[in-house]
This record gives C-alpha cells, sequence and structure tokens, in this order.
C-alpha cells in the first residue's frame, strides 16, 4: 500500500501553531476494500505534492498525473479529442485490457455491427462511457476521475482483469476545463490557512461563472444544440463509440444527500423506451446497496427527469444507451457545514468513484440485457420508420444558404444523414429548390433523434418541466420546412450526402463605383463590421432596390449595403481587399457596382433610399443581478458569430464609462435595476443619440423606469380574485407549475419592412419563449411594434391555456425613438443557447440599424 505524502505546505507553521490542514485524503481512502493495488503505480499525491481534498486540483495538475499513469499502463490509452476556447486539451481515455487495446478499430467497428443486428450480441465487449465535468464549479465530478483512473491502472485480479476483458471504458477528461480553471483560481484566491466550512464565505461561492465554460455556456444543455467546442468535441466521439451506458457525474445544493437515476417515473420523453428506465434502475440497485453498507442518505426517483433531450443522462437516451445522472451534495470550496453535517470534497470525490465503479459491475452483471436493449432500440427505430407513414423531411433557408449549412452540420454531428435536392420538391404548397434544400430520410438508425429534432409536442403527461419543454429546432433556426409523407412523390430527389460546410463566395470584381451586398446572409453584421471598423463608409438601402453590376443586375433586399468608393478615406485596393475578405471568411457574395444609377425609380444609390451607417460600439453590462447565460449568449454571438468587439461592464461600474464613446448599451434578462442617477444618465444618453437594447426582464425594467410607463395591475388582481380558497398541499408542485413557460416556442409576425426585419425572408418568425410577462403596446406609435405574437402563439413545448390567451396578440418587440437616440424592448432572449439564428438577426439589426428607425410624424387615432 501507498502511504500519505506530507507537502511542504501542510508542514508549513506560523509562528508556533500549524495551519490547520485541509479535510484530505490519502490513496488509501479511495481504494477498494479486498483488492490489491500495485505498488508500482504512482498515486496522486505523488506527483502533485498534495491530497485529494486538500486543496483544489488543477486541471495541469490533473491531466499531467492522468498522463504519467496512462503512460505506464498497457490498461489505458488516451486521446485529445477537442480543445476549448481558451485552447485546453479534452481528453478521453480508453480503458480496457491490453488484448483488448491491440485490436480496438476492430473492437468498434463490430460493436456498431452489433446494435444494428449485423454481429452477435458476444462479438464485442460492453462499451461503457463516463462523463467527467461538464460543469466547473463541480468539483467530485472531475476530481473522481483521478482515483478512478488510478483504479484500473493498478488494481490487481481476476474481478478487475474480467472487466477490463469484457469492456471498453471511455472516460471523458473534463468536459468544461475552462470553467474548471475559472473555479480553481476563485477558491485558490480567497484560501485561508484557518479552515471555514461557513457556505457563506467567499471561497465556497461562484458556482454559476464557474459552471459554465468560457462565454458562460451551461455545456450540459450543450448535447443537442452544438454551438460550442467542448460539445462538439465530445459529441463526436460519443457517436464514434455508440456506448452501451453512459454515466454523467455532477454536483448540486450542498444540503441535498446523494442522487442517481432513473428519476421521475412520469417525467420521461415519450421517444425513450420504458425498458431503459427498467435497465437503469436495475443498475441502480448496485448503487444503493454500496450506500446503503455505509448508511449514508441518497435519492433516486424524484427531482430529476429525462425530458429536455439535450441533457448529458437524456441525451443518451434518445440515442440507443442508457444514460444515468449521478449528483452529489457540493462541497464548493473543498468542505462546508450543511444541515447533513460536515460535507467534504474527498468524500464526495469517493463516493462518486463507488458509484462509477457500481456502474460499470452493473452493466456488465446485465450485459445480455443491455446488449439486447441497444440492438433492439435500433431495430425499432427502423421499424418506426417504416411504418409512420413519413418519409423524411425537407428544409431549406430561403435567401441564407449559410443558415441552412449550419442546420446541415448540427445534423451530421448527431450522426443522422443529409442529403442535397437535386430536383424541386413541391410540398404543402412551397417548393424547395435543387441545390439549396436538404432532405433528411427517416429511414435510418437515428430516427428518434430526427423526430426529436424535427417533431412539434404541445401535450404532455404533466407540466413540471426541469428544462425547456420546446425544442424544435427547424423553427429554432427559422427554416422552411416539411413533413414528406409516403405516396407523395414515387422517391425524394435526393442527391449525395451534404455536410454542410461553410461555403466561401467567389471572389468579387474589381468595381469602378462601389460594392453591394445582401443583408439576408447569415454573416452579413460581420461583413459589415470589418467595413465600418475599417473607418469605411457604407450606406443601408431601406427599401428593395436592384443595382446593375459587372455580374448583371443584381436584385438587392432592405437591409442591403453599399459601399462607395467616392469619399472614402480608404483607397479602392484597400476597399476591394476588405471586400476579398469578406467573400471568403463570411461567404457573403460581393458584387461590383457599375453605376449609382439603379434599374428602379426613385432608388439610386445615393439617394435616400439608402442611409449612411455608423461603427456600433456596444456595452454588454453583466452581473449586479443580471443573468450570466444571457449576458454569456450576447457576448458570444457579438464576439465569437460576428467578430464584433463588445465591451462587458459590471452593471455597478457603468456609472465610471464615458458614454459619448459608446452608441449601444444591452440589458439583458434578470435584475437590470439601476441606481437612480445611473438611470437618468443613460436616459440622457439616449436622448443624445444612444440606443438601449433590454430584453427579458431587462426589457421590463426599462419600460417602467427609462420609458416611464406604468403598468395596469387590474389583470393581475383579477387572477389572484379567482384563486381558489382551498386546496390539497399533495397538489402544490404541480399548481406551482401550471402557469410557468420554462422555455417552448411561439409564433409571431415580423414586420419585414422595419428596420429591425431587414434580411427577413417572410413575416412568419419562431421565437423563444421563456417568460410570463407581456410587453406593453406603446401609445400613438402604430410602427413601434415590429414583431408581435399571433393569435395562436404556441408552436411547440408547454403553455397554459392562460399564458396562450395572455400571451396572444401582444408585443414581441418594440422599438421607439427618444429623442436622437432609441429603446428596443424584445420579451424574449433572441440568442438563447445560441441556438436562434433566426431571432438573433434581431439582435444584429438592433445593433447596425437603430439610427434608421424612424419617429412618425402624422396624426394617428386609435382605430378598430
Amino acid at each position: 500500500m501507498l502511504r500519505p505524502v506530507f507537502t511542504a505546505l501542510a508542514a508549513l507553521s506560523l509562528s508556533a501553531a500549524a495551519a490547520a490542514p485541509a479535510p484530505a485524503e490519502s490513496v488509501e481512502f479511495f481504494q477498494v476494500d479486498g483488492v490489491t493495488y500495485d505498488a508500482s503505480v504512482p498515486a496522486f499525491e505523488d506527483h502533485a505534492g498534495y491530497e485529494i481534498g486538500e486543496r483544489p486540483v488543477r486541471f495541469s495538475d490533473m491531466i499531467a498525473y492522468l498522463r504519467e499513469i496512462e503512460a505506464g499502463s498497457d490498461r489505458i490509452s488516451v486521446e485529445t479529442i477537442g480543445y476549448s476556447h481558451e485552447r485546453r486539451p479534452i481528453l478521453t481515455f480508453t480503458v480496457t485490457s491490453p488484448d483488448n487495446h491491440a485490436n480496438l478499430e476492430t473492437i468498434r467497428q463490430t460493436h456498431l455491427d452489433r446494435l444494428e443486428g449485423r454481429a452477435a450480441p458476444d462479438a464485442a465487449p460492453m462499451v461503457l462511457w463516463i462523463n467527467f465535468g461538464v460543469h466547473g464549479a463541480e468539483t467530485s465530478s472531475m476530481d473522481a476521475a483521478i482515483p478512478l483512473l488510478y483504479h484500473y491502472a493498478a488494481a490487481q485480479g481476476p474481478e478487475v482483469e474480467a472487466q477490463l476483458n469484457d469492456a471498453v471504458m471511455i472516460f471523458t477528461v473534463v468536459f468544461n476545463p475552462d470553467g474548471h480553471a475559472r473555479r480553481i483560481d476563485h477558491v485558490e484566491t480567497f484560501w485561508s490557512y484557518a479552515d471555514n466550512t461557513d457556505i457563506n464565505d467567499e471561497a465556497h461561492n461562484l458556482w454559476v461563472e464557474a459552471r459554465t465554460n468560457h462565454y458562460w455556456f451551461d455545456l450540459n444543455r450543450q448535447w443537442l444544440l452544438l454551438t460550442q467546442p467542448e460539445s462538439q468535441a465530445w459529441i463526436q466521439e460519443w457517436h464514434r463509440w455508440k456506448p452501451m451506458v453512459s454515466a454523467d457525474y455532477h454536483e448540486m445544493g450542498s444540503s441535498s444527500p446523494y442522487y442517481f437515476h432513473p428519476g421521475e417515473e412520469l417525467r420521461r420523453n415519450p421517444l425513450i423506451p420504458e425498458r431503459a428506465r427498467e435497465l437503469t434502475q436495475a443498475i441502480a440497485e448496485r448503487h444503493a446497496a454500496f450506500l446503503d453498507s455505509e448508511a449514508r442518505l441518497y435519492w433516486s426517483e424524484q427531482g430529476f427527469d429525462n425530458f429536455y433531450i439535450g441533457k448529458g443522462s437524456t441525451y443518451p437516451q434518445i440515442n440507443g444507451s442508457l444514460g444515468i445522472l449521478f449528483e452529489a451534495g457540493a462541497a464548493r470550496g473543498g468542505a462546508v457545514m450543511t444541515e447533513r453535517g460536515l460535507v467534504e470534497t474527498a468524500d464526495n470525490v469517493r463516493t462518486q468513484v463507488r458509484t462509477a465503479l457500481t456502474t460499470i459491475e452493473g452493466s456488465l452483471d446485465l450485459r445480455e440485457e443491455i446488449t439486447a436493449y441497444q440492438r433492439d432500440f435500433f431495430a425499432e427505430n427502423a421499424r418506426q420508420a417504416e411504418r409512420g407513414g413519413r418519409t423524411g423531411w425537407v428544409f431549406s433557408a430561403e435567401g441564407d444558404p449559410e443558415r441552412a449549412a449550419r442546420f446541415v452540420r448540427l445534423l451530421r454531428m448527431h450522426d443522422i444523414e443529409v442529403t442535397r435536392l437535386t430536383a424541386d420538391m413541391t410540398v404543402d404548397g412551397r417548393t424547395y429548390e435543387a441545390g439549396s434544400s436538404y432532405y433528411v430520410p427517416t429511414a435510418q438508425t437515428n430516427n428518434r433523434m430526427i423526430r426529436g429534432i424535427f417533431e412539434r409536442v404541445t401535450e404532455f403527461e404533466e407540466n413540471i418541466f426541469y428544462d425547456v419543454s420546446g425544442w424544435t429546432l427547424p423553427l429554432a433556426y427559422d427554416l422552411d420546412y416539411a413533413e414528406v409523407r409516403s405516396g407523395m412523390f414515387r422517391s425524394a430527389p435526393a442527391g449525395e450526402p451534404a455536410d454542410g460546410e461553410f461555403e466561401s463566395a467567389p471572389a468579387p470584381d474589381r468595381a469602378p463605383y462601389g460594392y453591394v451586398f445582401d443583408w439576408s446572409h447569415t454573416y452579413a453584421p460581420r461583413a459589415l463590421n470589418r467595413v465600418l471598423a475599417a473607418d469605411i463608409m457604407a450606406r443601408a438601402a431601406m427599401d428593395e432596390s436592384a443595382v446593375d453590376t459587372t455580374q448583371g443586375e443584381v436584385t438587392l433586399g432592405r437591409g442591403a449595403i453599399f459601399v462607395p468608393l467616392a469619399r472614402q478615406d480608404a483607397t479602392p485596393a484597400e476597399i476591394h481587399a476588405i471586400m476579398e475578405t469578406i467573400a471568403a471568411e463570411d461567404g457573403v457574395p460581393v458584387f461590383a457596382a457599375t453605376s449609382g444609377l439603379t434599374p428602379v425609380s426613385g432608388r439610386d444609390l445615393g439617394g435616400a433610399s439608402f442611409r449612411t451607417l455608423e461603427e456600433p460600439r456596444v456595452v454588454l453590462a453583466y452581473d449586479g443581478g443580471l443573468s450570466r447565460y444571457d449576458v454569456g449568449e450576447v457576448w458570444w454571438t457579438l464576439d465569437y458569430r460576428h467578430r464584433m468587439p463588445v465591451t462587458i461592464v459590471h452593471k455597478d461600474d457603468l456609472g465610471r464609462l464615458d458614454w459619448t464613446e459608446y452608441t449601444h448599451l444591452v440589458l439583458v434578462g434578470g435584475n437590470a435595476a439601476l441606481s437612480e442617477r445611473m438611470t437618468e444618465a443613460v436616459q440622457d444618453w439616449i436622448r443624445g443619440g444612444g440606443t438601449l437594447i433590454a430584453t427579458r426582464d431587462g426589457a421590463r425594467w426599462v419600460e417602467g423606469e427609462i420609458l416611464g410607463r406604468e403598468r395596469e395591475e387590474d389583470d393581475e388582481d383579477e387572477a389572484d380574485n379567482d384563486a381558489p380558497e382551498r386546496l390539497d398541499f399533495a397538489e402544490m408542485d404541480l399548481r406551482d407549475a401550471e402557469h410557468v413557460i420554462g422555455g417552448a416556442i411561439f409564433a409571431a409576425d415580423l414586420d419585414i419592412t422595419h428596420p429591425l426585419g431587414f434580411g427577413f425572408a417572410n413575416r412568419e418568425l419562431p421565437v423563444h419563449r421563456n417568460e410570463s410577462f407581456t410587453l406593453m403596446r406603446p401609445e400613438g406609435d402604430p410602427y413601434a411594434v415590429p414583431v408581435q405574437y399571433t393569435n395562436d402563439p404556441l408552436l411547440t413545448g408547454y403553455a397554459s391555456q392562460r399564458r396562450q390567451e395572455e400571451i396572444a396578440g401582444t408585443p414581441s418587440v418594440v422599438s421607439q425613438r427618444m429623442g436622437r437616440g432609441a429603446v428596443i424592448l424584445m420579451a424574449d432572449n433572441p440568442v438563447f443557447r445560441g441556438t436562434y439564428p433566426g431571432t438573433e438577426k434581431l439582435l444584429m439589426n438592433a445593433i447596425f440599424f437603430s439610427g434608421l428607425i424612424d419617429r412618425p410624424r402624422g396624426d394617428y387615432e386609435a382605430q378598430d
């Protein structure tokens, strides 16, 4: 056995008294009783100089140690599958016997054949997967990788040899290295010699900030959406193996006892077979047996559901695996005192390691049953595709090939086959053109995943949701799409498989007069920002037009950009170089205009139908009660997607800015309230020409405090008066959730002639909705509501009938002049989880085109 190693820090004494040691544990604490361990395999404390629980384990220390034991073991191999935004590696450690390692690719291919019935059930070892560290704030869900991999490097005996022979185990370390690093820095910043287990101490804080990745995205909601490099890396590896069991490790509130799946019985996505729950329950008996043996508190079938298919424990279930969630009450900075006693990191790590072992043991005990389940799952997929009457889905994105291509890339990452149409296809009165439209056949192994992505659901057995209730992704992408049913066509005119790779536009000709590009393309805002950032004048079209170019006559939509050669500080060669970059790197087609005189009367390039634009300089407020998630999504959209600089300022520090340097302020959901002095300063700044963009709760605060509107309380009072006098206590959870909109997609009508509607092809706009309040309709300005919910707004997800009626016909977006500036309010988050490229354009239009919003000058009377 290895002995504890005492570090210099642990031995340090100040004056006569030694510093209080943190609740640390040596390798023996994590070893399994009765198992012999190879003493030549170094323990973590031998490598790092400190024990688990003594101090936060830095990512670099973890990876260096795990690479060391991998290098000395013929049971473990490591692969870098991707990198985080901050360029930290994401690793998978494959654990199996030396003989299996020698035939790993053959085993993988045989396993894939087996799940589709093309190989015998025992033709290959089981494939098991364990996720570590998707949330950076959750210590034990990352640190548990250390003793678990040590166990498989050092453990001896027939039991461990059998596991290595019978399974290929893939451990992902860690999903979220950037959040992990942020937590470590925070805990180390507030580290003290004296142990402080008070949960209110700052060392135990930083939950959301460290939970998320660089842009403050919750990566455990990214299994479906895949906008972040971390999730893109692990999903590719997951589908490369299609494991039979996936374990997902987390932490939760410190006072909570240990949790493991199968979760709430009634809150299961209907696409997940009941048999998955039965097998998960059978594995759970092994976890319970271990926890019972140590008389630990735990729970298993409450609180957590299996509905939203984009979480780490639910996504595997929609893809033929058993997904198992584990949650430990967090020890935060190392050790905290709670109502259930002292919670310590080392103890949490040990529990997570032991349930990982019981997961592996239980899976192998149920090998025949799980193998049969996975084979039957995919066989049923094929049967569903055959008998459902649906042959596939067709989709396109009018005027924006990149938006459609991005959706294709998403589908391909989910291992869904997509082809490009080779002939026009007309479905439900809409023609999907060859070359720019795509087809997804349902007759493929991922049929359930296809259904989960494309189908709309508005009826539910229960109305309580752990996450969003609606996520139909073609709606989120604002695509034209339709179901293709049997008998519509003899065969779909589908061609070669599509991969959705980004496509550059052809290099533009050298212009004799100037350059034009349309605003409908996804990256048109990025292209425009390149121009304005180079201090080159650009003008936007207020109306549809046409321009004579070196390629012939080109039709332009509202918002199209004209970059003249005249009156520029930049030379024609410099302007042309930027246009070449736009075509190559943004994929936006650029055309060389030959004359300022256009074929459309009254739409000449130098006339009033084109207006000069200003380079936006955006301030994004954060913290002080504002939602980090919302802030991060706006930040990612501007910085990562469109390569626009954005100045991120703490809400409480907005008063120190010289506001003459900035054009836009963005206030997101959460507590957007500013001090009275700052509120007045913002009002003055807007009147002087600034633009305030506010979303969700931020919009509600701006309505009252910036615009001075008073909200009528009659409706709420009436609802309160209608409340029942008495209900049974057991009904509280369902009743409390009845009118909550946790996340659904609503239909809105968009005025595409309004500057906020520039670049959209049609008026129908799906919007994400997770708020129950409604924006007020401004008086005296009939043009102030460019986006309004339809009279029957719910497209997919849950919303009570009462909420649907309240929201129907109300503003989704309000835009008004205030002095020389503008205020733009959005009831919803237009860039929710970075996955709504349709409404993303609303945000970009609010930034680039707010100066184009005119104040009405007529006398408008109320009309029926």
